[in-house]
């Protein structure tokens, strides 16, 4: 017998210090997101927001609004890009 062939998830790296902004269509999607307000503010998928920590597959994000910090999946996030 064979075993079945399973590709290892391909996740994103990130690093403290790193700026991201929420991907709409990752947390949307998410298990997360049934389990959460359905009114997101905006800023998140906006960004950027500053990642504190990182840990295993979830990182601690700040943003730059007097608002408590978060932890989202790394999966859910991706890099903030300026567009000035």
């Amino acid at each position: 017998m064979t075993e079945p062939e399973v590709s290892p998830k391909i996740q994103k790296k990130f690093r403290k210090g790193d700026l991201i902004k929420v991907n709409r269509q990752a947390y949307e999607n998410s298990l997360e997101a049934l389990a959460s307000d359905t009114s997101l503010p905006e800023y998140i998928f906006e960004g950027p927001g500053e990642l504190l920590l990182v840990k295993n597959e979830y990182c601690q994000v700040r943003w730059r609004r007097p608002v408590p910090d978060v932890w989202l999946r790394s999966d859910q996030l991706e890099e903030w890009v300026s567009s000035e």
